[in-house]
Order: structure tokens, then C-alpha cells, then sequence
């Protein structure tokens, strides 16, 4: 008996093992589509205080990221150079946002520049005197221009700094983009950009996130509209109009923890938006000056901290962006 027992287990698992070898193959574990890198934009207006590019060069530092600087070239004329620069229909030695402090200030600032540029940062325009361009001709911003280009290769000679070997190479050719003050753009300006040598504008602001159109030759960024504070208003991505919404311009540090956390939830849900949709590019941006106390700077950081150092973001600059896109190179993708 227990012989048949033993032939009929053995039969059992004969059919078990013959039925195995007919079966259908496992199939392959799913694998997910390639999803582009999330790309974040983050640039400064001004880039005028010592302690800011410091700031920022260390945030970048820590996180991998890469910056964009928007610097006015007033920024780079000491009083005593000031009158080396007029603006268009302006009288000589006059700017809205003043000058350099001093020699020492401006040798300062430009080694700011320079190491910003060695650590892969990107140099653009903000014109010189932060004037508002809007009714300007062509004429007109390329006169602007030729002071941005002129002022910026010259500037070492121009204070009387002793000036570095590479220096006029690299000026002739660092800076490519352009935002404008004010966000104040004409017809003009367009026809301006591509003949004064510029490949991108980020002058534009736009309904939310989109990929940047080329019209004219020049790549036109936008920074969008994102929804904002407890009925999620929409507001321009820039810390002027955030300090603008929660304080009417002006100073409340009594309430900064508040706007830090505001501008920080803000941040964070356009950023989620796309991260976990369509991953348009995010463009936000910044200024030097510390408005409300510092409390959009913090929001930056504490943004910059979470999500530039995810595997699968980029916070990159404008100039990257751009080379990408004229070497005809897709954005980057993860998975697949």
C-alpha cells in the first residue's frame, strides 16, 4: 500500500512538472515610461549686496544648483566712475537704484561675479540704471545696451582695479540673457535683444509654468503666476510681488515667520504641480534686497534644501537651459 502511495505522489508530480514546462512564461515586471527631470529656474534681480552673493553661492553649494544673476552694471561703477554711464533720454550719472558704494565695493562685487561664473553660475543683464523702458525705441535699448556691454568689459579699467588676464575674454562673452527692469517690456526691446547679441529674455511673466517659445530668434521665459495664500490668489513667482501682496511694499517684520511660510507653501505646490503632472519648467524669482526681513530668502532655502537635491530634479540656469535647447538635446529623463 504504501508503494502505490509513493507511485501515485510521483505521478502527481510528473503532470505538475510537465504542466509547468507548457505553461505560460512569467511576464516581464512593467516598466515605467522615462519622465523628464524637473527643471527649476531660479535667478536674482540686482545683484548688488556682497552678502547676497555669498548667500546664494553657498545655497547653491549645498544643493547642486546652479543660478542665474540679472546684474544692473551700475552696480559696477564706483561714485567716482558714475559718470561713465547715461541712460536713454536720462542725464549723465543717473540711475533709480544709485551705484557701487565705492571702489572697494565694486572690486568686491566683481569677484563675486567671478567666482559665480567659475562655479557654472550664469552672469544675464538687468540694463544699468533700472530705468523703466517701456516707451523706449530700438535706439534706445540698444544704447542701453551697448552701456551694459561697454560698462561690464570695462569695469576694472574703468574703477582703476587691477584687473585679471582673463577677464575681458570672458566679459566679451558671459552675458547672453536679459530681464528687464520692472518686467517692462515694447515692440523695441524685441527687435533690440537679438541684434544686441542676446539669446534669451526672462522678462515675461505668464498664466502659469510653460515651455519658453523662441519668436525672433530669442528664447522668451515667463515667470508664471502661481496660486498663492489661504484663497490661493494667483501671484507673479518673484519676491517683490509676494512682499507686495502680503504688505503693500512695505516693511512688517513682526509677520515675516507668516510670509516665510506662505511663500514657502507656494513655492512648494507650483513645484508639486508640475512634479507630479506635466513637469513644465518652474521659474522663480528673486532679489538681492531682504524684504520682510529676509522672509522670501528663507522660503528659498528651505525650497532650494527639499527639492534641487531630489534625484530627479534640476535647478539649473537660464544659460543651461538654453544651450540644452540649441544643441537640439531633449530634457534630461529618469526611469524608462
Amino acid at each position: 500500500m504504501l508503494r502505490s502511495y509513493r507511485v501515485l505522489a510521483y505521478s502527481l508530480a510528473s503532470l505538475a512538472s510537465a504542466n509547468a514546462a507548457f505553461a505560460d512564461p512569467p511576464k516581464p515586471r512593467a516598466v515605467s515610461p522615462a519622465r523628464p527631470k524637473q527643471v527649476v529656474l531660479i535667478s536674482f534681480d540686482a545683484a548688488r549686496e556682497i552678502s547676497q552673493w555669498q548667500r546664494s553661492r553657498a545655497l547653491a553649494k549645498r544643493t547642486g544648483a546652479h543660478f542665474t544673476y540679472f546684474l544692473s552694471c551700475v552696480f559696477l561703477l564706483s561714485p567716482d566712475a558714475r559718470q561713465q554711464y547715461a541712460g536713454p533720454g536720462k542725464a549723465t550719472g543717473k540711475s533709480n537704484v544709485g551705484f557701487g558704494a565705492s571702489k572697494q565695493d565694486v572690486a568686491d562685487r566683481l569677484e563675486q561675479v567671478r567666482l559665480a561664473a567659475a562655479e557654472g553660475h550664469d552672469i544675464g543683464s538687468h540694463a544699468c540704471g533700472h530705468f523703466d523702458g517701456k516707451a523706449w525705441s530700438k535706439a534706445d535699448w540698444l544704447a542701453e545696451f551697448a552701456s551694459v556691454r561697454r560698462i561690464f568689459e570695462n569695469a576694472y579699467a574703468i574703477n582703476g582695479i587691477p584687473e585679471p588676464a582673463d577677464w575681458r575674454d570672458f566679459a566679451r562673452h558671459a552675458v547672453t540673457g536679459f530681464r528687464a527692469p520692472y518686467l517692462s517690456t515694447d515692440k523695441a526691446l524685441y527687435e533690440a535683444l537679438p541684434e544686441a547679441g542676446f539669446q534669451y529674455d526672462a522678462s515675461g511673466v505668464s498664466n502659469g509654468p510653460e515651455l519658453p517659445p523662441t519668436r525672433d530668434g530669442t528664447i522668451r521665459f515667463a515667470l508664471p503666476l502661481v496660486p498663492e495664500g489661504p484663497k490661493a490668489k494667483p501671484v507673479v513667482a518673484m519676491d517683490y510681488n509676494l512682499y507686495v501682496r502680503h504688505s503693500d511694499g512695505a516693511e512688517n517684520p513682526a509677520m515675516a515667520g507668516e510670509f516665510t511660510e506662505r511663500a514657502y507653501q507656494a513655492f512648494r505646490a507650483a513645484f508639486d504641480t508640475q512634479y507630479n503632472g506635466k513637469r513644465l519648467p518652474l521659474e522663480l524669482g528673486f532679489h538681492f534686497t531682504l524684504m520682510n526681513n529676509g522672509a522670501y530668502w528663507d522660503a528659498l532655502e528651505r525650497f532650494a534644501g527639499e527639492v534641487c537635491v531630489k534625484a530627479d530634479v534640476e535647478c539649473i540656469s537660464f544659460r543651461d537651459y538654453v544651450e540644452r535647447r540649441q544643441a537640439g538635446e531633449p530634457q534630461v529623463t529618469v526611469g524608462g
